[in-house]
């Protein structure tokens, strides 16, 4: 079994499914509440290690002094090859430590949207995910690719929306961790962006998706099984 660590930015934002699903299989769960002040562990102290999102920007350093302390910590994680998953403001912040851009997306993306494979997919993640899929979406950011790094998802509303950085690395604009009780606590939390946009869904639309939670649910539990060293 794996030592799992991963870095929380709110409170309102955990591990959603990856949480039963990882404690079922036997692995040891660690978090950092970085929004609460705790310390950053030794790096050699995990097997495989999980950013996950938030609302800020990764640039909002003066509001959330800890910031350059975690991009340093993920530096030498990404320096290590230690298997790392970037979810949301995770792959951002990812994307900066790897030298690329984090700027804000021409439209926020927030609900449920399709996502297209790219031609550049290794074939090592086909098994994992379909060529098109629905993914759960609350981001108002985007990243340019990282240098080595290969776009492996795209979208109408945003052109990068995944990426693989050297087999170790994998960073997801999107959701696949999300619960409907996760999604619901998200609502709660940040309503005030629940605006009439293209790209915006209205809250019951996004909660009245029972199938469409089951379905990502269970393709991040392939990713998990082939990507984290379990």
């Amino acid at each position: 079994m794996a030592t799992i660590h991963w870095l929380q930015h709110v409170p309102f934002e955990g591990l959603g499914s990856m949480e039963e699903w990882l404690t079922e299989q036997g692995h040891d769960l660690f978090c950092t509440r970085l929004w609460a002040g705790d310390a950053l562990p030794p790096v050699d102290s995990f097997a495989a290690l999980i950013v996950m999102g938030g609302p800020m920007g990764i640039y909002d350093h003066d509001e959330y002094p800890w910031l350059p302390a975690e991009k340093a910590f993920l530096h030498t994680v990404v320096e290590r090859e230690t298997p790392i998953l970037g979810i949301c403001l995770g792959a951002q912040l990812l994307a900066d430590v790897l030298g690329a851009k984090v700027t804000a997306n021409w439209e926020k993306e927030i609900g449920w949207f399709p996502v297209q494979a790219t031609t550049d997919m290794p074939s090592s993640l086909e098994t994992i995910f379909p060529v098109e899929m629905l993914v759960f979406h609350w981001h108002g950011d985007t990243f340019s690719l990282p240098e080595d790094a290969i776009n492996i998802f795209t979208s109408t509303a945003c052109e990068n929306q995944a990426f693989l950085y050297k087999e170790h690395v994998l960073g997801l604009q999107f959701h696949l961790e999300t619960t409907r009780e996760s999604a619901a606590t998200l609502i709660d939390n940040c309503r005030d962006e629940l605006v009439r946009a293209p790209w915006i869904m209205a809250e019951q639309e996004m909660l009245d998706s029972k199938e469409n939670f089951a379905a990502i649910n269970a393709c991040m539990q392939r990713l998990l099984k082939q990507f984290l060293p379990l």
